[in-house]
């Protein structure tokens, strides 16, 4: 597996995250690919580590003082072997190729775990939407979709939200979409509810990612009653992991942002949560402020010198990293496992590195991947479609239940395939196994293209 290994790190020269995504899926189908000689014959780890097709573009826009600047929008198509493509536009200044492709790469064996017909994708630009108007984030996607809408449709590439990209930027870009291809259809996801978006569809990534902690939690025979939980992040995925968790009476005592974390001793509670979600969704404001509305929180500043995020040094029994890639580090698994933490559930992608991983796993923790805990999102955005092409809306608790059965299905897919090959209660090694064999499996079935 090396030599595979040896020509992405060559043919993608200091793409690091893309390396990594490839390299935790390259370990764990070497079983796969021993027992069934016939990928190998067919090249399937070459074929599914290059991208089908990359778009790469300039995005210029004009701000309120009339001074234009020049952003990098990116489309990465990594594979239509089971559907379209599918996945999320991100727009943040750290976005580059690599975590383009890592995301996309990603999101391959995400789609393929939800057993719908999705593909996978992903894109977004260098554009960092915080500070900026409306208008000047309206005019930056409409430059953007100038480019985006010759390579996206709803059979081809179907975008979603994702960092930086909520239901202010889905509109702005689905409206620049519709005047250029002339055309009413669903080619983006997480569209407003008054013009083809689903419901649950805000909620879909947090509250999978807490069904799926429940599923691993039952084969212990526990549930969430009681159990102290770390979120990261004060986002989306953070504000409905945490909504969920209290629903099913769990306590959550941290959320973060850029600038720091809070530690609320005392739980943050539904009163407490709305105050976020205004605080975040409304008046785009910091997560330092939440200790001025509720003087016992503690906040931490961020403190990029540090070795390890306090975040994760507090005694707790579950851990919802909610924020971005790579934010659990070797150190920050030892001191989860040493405070506490029985269980690990992934809702932002790839945020554990494979030091953390690997701690996890030696200590036996529940560890959900997040191709896995978190595909809830794009599992509902395939709802959407599906929602989309028979022109209705299903109501609230359809929706929820659909998403509960998918969750559901993905941690028994995740527990049959490791168990399968030799690896039983590894949920990364069933995640990766199960997604890797739908797609390889439905390569081979169209032939080589």
């Amino acid at each position: 597996m090396s030599d595979i290994m040896e020509l992405v790190i060559t043919k993608n020269t200091g793409e690091m995250e893309f390396h990594q995504a490839v390299q935790e899926v390259i370990e764990t189908v070497k079983p796969v690919l021993d027992r069934n000689p016939e990928y190998r014959q067919a090249a399937v780890l070459e074929r599914i580590t290059e991208p089908e097709r990359i778009i790469i573009f300039r995005v210029p826009w004009m701000d309120d003082q009339g001074q234009v600047h020049v952003n990098r929008g990116f489309r990465v198509e990594m594979s239509s072997a089971i559907g379209p493509y599918k996945g999320g536009l991100r727009f943040h200044p750290s976005v580059t190729l690599s975590i383009m492709k890592f995301l996309a790469f990603e999101q391959v064996f995400k789609n393929a775990l939800t057993t719908l017909a999705m593909g996978g994708g992903k894109g977004g630009a260098d554009f960092n939407p915080k500070g900026k108007s409306d208008s000047e984030v309206m005019r930056f996607c409409q430059s953007f979709m100038a480019e985006l809408f010759r390579h996206i449709g709803p059979n081809t590439d179907i975008p979603a939200g994702d960092i930086g990209v909520g239901a202010r930027e889905i509109g702005y870009l689905f409206g620049m979409y519709k005047k250029l291809a002339n055309e009413f259809t669903g080619v983006l996801t997480g569209k407003s509810l008054n013009w083809g978006g689903s419901l649950i569809r805000p909620e879909a990534t947090g509250y999978g990612s807490v069904y799926f902690a429940a599923e691993m939690l039952a084969t212990r025979n526990q549930t969430l009653e009681g159990k102290v939980c770390l979120v990261s992040g004060a986002g989306n995925v953070a504000q409905f992991t945490t909504e969920k968790i209290l629903e099913l009476g769990g306590k959550v005592v941290t959320l973060s942002d850029s600038s720091g974390y809070i530690y609320d001793e005392g739980g943050i509670n539904e009163e407490k949560l709305a105050y976020v979600k205004r605080l975040k969704n409304s008046q785009r404001g910091r997560i330092e402020e939440y200790k001025e509305k509720y003087p016992n929180a503690l906040y931490t500043k961020a403190d990029l010198t540090l070795d390890h995020n306090p975040l994760w040094n507090h005694k707790a029994v579950c851990a919802f990293p909610s924020a971005t890639e790579n934010e659990i580090n070797g150190n920050d698994a030892w001191n989860l496992v040493n405070n506490g933490v029985s269980l690990v559930s992934e809702g932002s992608n790839m945020p554990s590195t494979p030091e953390a991983i690997e701690i996890f796993i030696d200590n036996k923790l529940l560890f959900a991947p997040g191709k896995a805990a978190n595909a809830g999102g794009v599992a509902v955005s395939g709802l959407e479609m599906a929602q989309n092409s028979m022109r209705l809306n299903w109501p609230k608790e359809e929706v929820d239940n659909r998403l509960k059965i998918i969750m559901k299905s993905i941690h028994k897919t995740c527990l049959d395939a490791a168990v399968d090959y030799g690896k039983p209660g590894n949920y990364l090694a069933g995640a990766n196994i199960a997604g890797f064999v739908h797609v390889v499996d439905a390569m081979l079935d169209q032939g080589l293209i």
